[in-house]
């Protein structure tokens, strides 16, 4: 058994979701469910069925796109 592409990001949501809220990832680890991915031919790779939701409530794409923008012109 291996980590599909779909449970892959969802690991790797779980760590940035940690990482912005400073705090730990075994929780969040422990509460995803795995399936088989249904549509993985070979039955080999695993997906998770409740994936991390990661929510920026203090940036808007407006402050982020002119945020970069003043970046890009220094």
């Amino acid at each position: 058994m291996r980590l599909g592409n779909q449970a892959m990001g969802a690991l790797m949501m779980a760590l940035q979701k940690s990482l912005l809220e400073q705090s730990d990832i075994v929780p969040m680890l422990q509460e995803m469910d795995f399936q088989i991915d249904p549509s993985d031919s070979s039955k080999t790779h695993l997906m998770v069925t409740n994936p991390p939701v990661v929510e920026l409530n203090s940036i808007t794409l407006t402050e982020a796109a002119e945020d970069l923008d003043t970046e890009l012109d220094a």
